[in-house]
Parts: C-alpha cells; sequence; structure tokens
C-alpha cells in the first residue's frame, strides 16, 4: 500500500469513484475538482488504484476539520482508515475537528481521537 500525503494528482473523477463506492449519492464533479484544490489530500493507493482518501480543510493556524475519510468496502479492517488518520495526526497544522457517522465512533477513539464538542450545522445561502 502506498501513502501519499498531499497528494496532487487526486483527481475527481477517481474521488468520486471512491466516494460513490462508500457514500453514494449525487456528486459534481467540477465542484468536487475545486474542492480538492483547496484540501490536504491524503490517500491510500495499492498499484496506483485509489481505495482510501482523508482530505484535510485547514486555516494553518487556528482550525482544521477532516472533511472524509473514505476507504473502498473490500478494503476496510485492514488498517488503511487507521494509517490515513494517523498520517493526518502527523502532518495538519491545527487541531482537528470532525463528525463521525453513526456507529463509526469507535473506530475513532480507537485511535486515539477524543471525543469533542457537540457539533451544529447550517445550511448555505441559495446562489
Amino acid at each position: 500500500m502506498e501513502y501519499i500525503v498531499d497528494d496532487k494528482a487526486l483527481d475527481a473523477r477517481e474521488f468520486l469513484a471512491l466516494a460513490g463506492a462508500v457514500w453514494p449519492g449525487d456528486y459534481n464533479e467540477e465542484k468536487t475538482a475545486r474542492a480538492l484544490q483547496r484540501t490536504i489530500n491524503i490517500t491510500a493507493r495499492e498499484q496506483g488504484r485509489l481505495v482510501g482518501s482523508l482530505r484535510i480543510l485547514t486555516d494553518g493556524c487556528y482550525f482544521g476539520t477532516i472533511t472524509e475519510l473514505l476507504v473502498l468496502p473490500a478494503y476496510q479492517r485492514q488498517g488503511i482508515g487507521s494509517r490515513l488518520l494517523s498520517l493526518a495526526r502527523e502532518h495538519t497544522p491545527t487541531l482537528l475537528y470532525f463528525g463521525a457517522q453513526p456507529g463509526a465512533e469507535g473506530f475513532y477513539e480507537k485511535n486515539g481521537c477524543a471525543r469533542g464538542m457537540q457539533a451544529f450545522q447550517i445550511g448555505a445561502a441559495e446562489r
């Protein structure tokens, strides 16, 4: 397994194939390409194939968040997600705040993540 920190070669199409396999949804390729340019992308690749990804969005000084941690279902429970989290911890310039999918809390706790404050969300204005 090859892990790449700040993977500049990560392209929207391959990222969306991974995201769709983990969280099926209606994703926009153009918006995804712009989003990938604004995040630190840590990837896991097997023989060049994207099998896992963790994205960090940060201001570089005070705040950072993990926008998602994705591992293809066939590659889950093999330590890939744990390694991606470890690399995030080693390479982030700030504390990282993030939410967890229901049922995934144990995975994050096992990997040394502390429970933090309750999260809230606010919708974006229509544009």
